[in-house]
């Protein structure tokens, strides 16, 4: 990127959630906090932020249930620093165990703000109804009992069992020069070993009928998840559910956005996604509506997956929305890969994920070259009765009020 001042470095690793067992669910969020508690070489949390702060540079991290990333942004000048620091964390981290008990607490309060905030949390209650008592059903950041008792010797196991070099990717995104960039890498990277990494448990898929999920929790507003299963990510169909989901909540002229809001006051955001996982994905809508008209709101999304999946004059999809679809994602990947952070989770998680790297111009040419049969008949194809699910948070005792109006 050469226009570029900043520089982002970002390593992730094929380690998240779904590696985990009942004994440590949690470690992979509670690990990635860890990394900047202090390292044999900078001992101390402070020491790591103060260098940080001191080049005004940014530094977070994120667990996935399939990725863990780490990532500095600096300048371009800093970029040896920030591989530095990196490679530190990973290689020579000290789980301190007073450190570690500090933290507990942390954790515990992040678990806590996300049950404060149902719009985010009903993800997690949607995706523990469609894939169950499994690492790809429970929450990321683990349980509050079981974070209490990890332990340093967890953390180092769990490290041990996925932290290979051979997992793991280095991504440097901004203004560099290519070559002398690969040769830093290869300074402060290349003593890492490989080693053979544990594998995850397959999801098995076996739904034949709709299903509920009630989270019971007074809000003054109630939040719904109404989805359905689909396909990995390598799935070829991927591109043209990407547009079926812009279709119907991907923007505020979609369909959902003006049944649901405009027309009829129902919820103030409403949006649906297409999201994959290596082996297994859904499309999903979310909305957080009026306690009083949440049986309104279900039954006008399932509506609009009817209309959309069955060959209905009326909701047939026009070329014209077509159109519109592809250009809201291409134009939102474009104003997304202006941030070197984005650009190299867009290739970082490509690499570790997927068969190939696909560029962002690849990925565009893709979506542009999905016909109108193609959405169509993926609407026809996934939007079916006996893989619907709803997840709701709010205050009903249970979910049989919903299951009548679970069909399309």
């Amino acid at each position: 990127m050469p226009s570029f001042k900043s520089v982002t470095s970002m390593i992730l690793v094929g380690a998240g959630s779904r590696y985990e067992t009942k004994l440590n669910n949690g470690v992979s969020h509670f690990l990635e906090h860890m990394a900047f508690k202090g390292t044999k070489k900078r001992p101390s949390a402070l020491e790591i932020s103060s260098l940080i702060d001191g080049i005004g540079g940014e530094f977070n991290a994120f667990t996935g249930k399939e990725t863990t990333g780490y990532y500095i942004k600096s300048s371009v000048n800093h970029l040896a620093l920030s591989l530095d620091v990196m490679s530190d964390m990973l290689g020579n981290s000290l789980f301190i165990p007073s450190e570690i008990n500090k933290e507990r607490g942390v954790i515990i309060e992040e678990l806590n703000l996300y049950e404060d905030t149902p719009a985010r949390k009903i993800h997690d209650i949607y995706e523990n109804l469609l894939y169950g008592d499994s690492p790809m059903g429970w929450d990321i950041g683990g349980r509050k009992e079981i974070i209490k008792k990890l332990s340093r010797e967890d953390f180092i196991s769990y490290m041990d069992s996925l932290y290979s070099a051979d997992n793991m990717v280095v991504i440097i995104a901004g203004g560099i020069d290519s070559d002398k960039t690969v040769q830093i890498v290869s300074k402060f990277f290349a003593d890492m070993k490989s080693f053979d990494i544990k594998g995850y448990k397959k999801v098995v898929e076996k739904q034949s009928k709709p299903a509920v999920m009630v989270k019971r929790k007074k809000t003054e507003q109630v939040h719904i998840a109404i989805g359905v299963r689909t396909i990995p990510l390598n799935h070829k169909d991927k591109y043209a559910l990407s547009i079926l989901a812009t279709i119907l909540g991907g923007g505020m002229s979609s369909r959902l956005f003006h049944e649901v809001r405009e027309k009829r006051g129902l919820a103030y955001y409403v949006r649906t996604s297409s999201d994959h996982y290596q082996d297994c994905g859904t499309l999903v809508s979310t909305a957080g509506v009026d306690p009083k008209r949440v049986d309104e709101a279900v039954s006008v999304i399932l509506n609009e997956y009817h209309k959309i999946s069955t060959p209905i004059k009326s909701g047939q999809i026009s070329n014209k929305e077509l159109t519109k679809a592809k250009e809201f994602i291409k134009g939102h990947l474009v104003l997304e890969i202006e941030d070197s952070r984005a650009v190299a989770g867009f290739y970082g998680l490509a690499e570790i994920l997927e068969d190939k790297i696909e560029t962002p111009s690849e990925y565009m040419k893709k979506i542009n070259q999905v016909t109108l049969d193609e959405v169509t008949n993926v609407a026809r194809s996934y939007l079916v009765s006996q893989t619907l699910n709803l997840a709701v948070i709010g205050n009903f005792s249970d979910g049989q009020r919903f299951e009548k109006l679970l069909s399309l």
